[in-house]
């Protein structure tokens, strides 16, 4: 038990470099207060006193602004960065090593029983303000960027932003050599779509360009035909008036 609590605050350390102290972890930080009340409500309901764990729930509700639901599994070395607004459902699962940031919502979309929340695989990051929605999978090692709203699969080291999430760094592990991304900020964030805007545009232009150059050189070619025939006609003019004296 003591083993997993110097877990729980190595990881702090580990992420937040804000941190200073053990104790000031211990008394201030509302991610490890979150978690240390969760464990021991999911121990509770899954023990069979639901509504022990729920009340224990709603008390960790008030005192950190993360709401957890007891049902939801969590692995080891989970961090929550400030926390406000996290709302987590009951069948969620998270593996190990992953982080999430305030405001981030792994939720339902269905009213049925069964699996309804997202599963997390080990050391997936999700950046503040998204909203992971419905029995999907986002695979380990993963990046959810802030303020997406994911609704489908995400591939095991994928980077996804936007709404609805698009991936837009299918290799982000390997890029980044499975280190920490903080906000899950990966290398290129550059959505596919303005990216695809923006070489229409440069397109554009450089058609724009070519259309220019081609009126210079019709124009130019126009001149020179019309020299070319004031020539003409200004040589035949001579031609006609020694016909004429003849």
């Amino acid at each position: 038990m003591f083993s997993r609590i110097k877990e729980e605050i190595a990881v702090v350390f580990e992420r937040d470099p804000a941190a200073r102290n053990t104790w000031e972890v211990i008394t201030c930080y509302p991610g490890f207060h979150a978690m240390m009340t969760h464990r021991l409500a999911h121990a509770l309901w899954g023990a069979g006193f639901k509504w022990l764990a729920r009340f224990l729930s709603h008390i960790g509700r008030w005192l950190t602004g993360i709401e957890i639901h007891p049902g939801a599994t969590i692995g080891r070395r989970f961090f929550i960065d400030h926390g406000m607004g996290v709302v987590i459902g009951e069948t969620a699962e998270i593996g190990d090593d992953c982080t999430l940031y305030h405001g981030v919502t792994l939720g339902g979309t269905s009213w049925n029983k069964g699996k309804r929340h997202p599963t997390l695989g080990a050391g997936v990051v999700i950046g503040a303000g998204a909203k992971v929605l419905g029995p999907i999978t986002v695979g380990a090692q993963a990046k959810i960027g802030s303020n997406a709203v994911v609704v489908k699969d995400v591939p095991p080291g994928a980077t996804a932003i936007g709404i609805p999430a698009r991936v837009v760094e299918a290799d982000a592990f390997k890029a980044n050599e499975g280190r920490f991304a903080a906000y899950a900020v990966g290398r290129d964030e550059n959505d596919p779509i303005a990216r695809a805007i923006s070489d229409l545009i440069s397109h554009s232009g450089d058609t724009d360009k070519r259309i220019d150059e081609l009126h210079t050189a019709m124009a130019q070619m126009s001149q020179l035909l019309l020299a070319q025939s004031a020539a003409r006609s200004a040589a035949q003019v001579p031609d006609q008036r020694d016909k004429k004296c003849a």
